[in-house]
């Protein structure tokens, strides 16, 4: 028989000494904090993988390396490299694969290319009045990311704040 975990029972994550702890290790490593090598990039990609592994245990039915996997239908086949936008810049993660083809992940959903919060810097910087070329260099000066004047078009405004009419009251004659 199998122990369940209770999530109250587990030892609270302290973030800011983690946090304090990898500044230390990445200041010792020479890791800078930004950039396509820096820590929050990498610190990205590991949390997306992370979650992303997860998921294909949860379809699965199994963990990795368990030994309900042999021999029974879909498995695990390997992982794919994707490249996502993500506030920070393009982040490369390690998608993994089922042998049925039949893993749709939803942290990051197939043929997805930018996370959410990207899609809302590009309506931020387009209601304040930018035209598509120059959000596309603000991406590539700012979060050396490419990203086409026609991606950033394509970007539906439904997703923008709605707008909102002003109040109403009356004035003192």
């Amino acid at each position: 028989m199998t122990e369940t975990l209770d999530p109250m029972d587990q030892p609270k994550i302290d973030s800011q000494q983690l946090a304090q702890q990898l500044l230390a290790q990445a200041k010792a490593d020479g890791v800078e904090l930004v950039g396509p090598n820096g820590l929050l990039n990498q610190l990205t990609a590991t949390v997306l993988g992370t979650a992303l592994e997860a998921e294909m245990d949860e379809h699965l039915g199994y963990e990795k390396h368990q030994v309900e996997g042999r021999n029974g239908g879909n498995s695990r086949n390997g992982r794919r490299s994707k490249t996502v936008l993500t506030e920070i810049g393009p982040v490369q993660i390690q998608v993994p694969r089922d042998t049925d083809a039949s893993f749709d992940p939803q942290i990051v959903k197939k043929r997805q290319r930018r996370l959410t919060g990207v899609d809302e810097i590009i309506l931020s910087l387009s209601a304040k009045g930018l035209t598509t070329g120059e959000i596309a260099a603000h991406f590539d000066d700012v979060y050396g990311a490419t990203v086409s004047k026609e991606t950033i078009s394509k970007i539906p405004p439904s997703t923008a704040c709605r707008e909102v009419p002003p109040p109403t009251r009356s004035l003192p004659r």
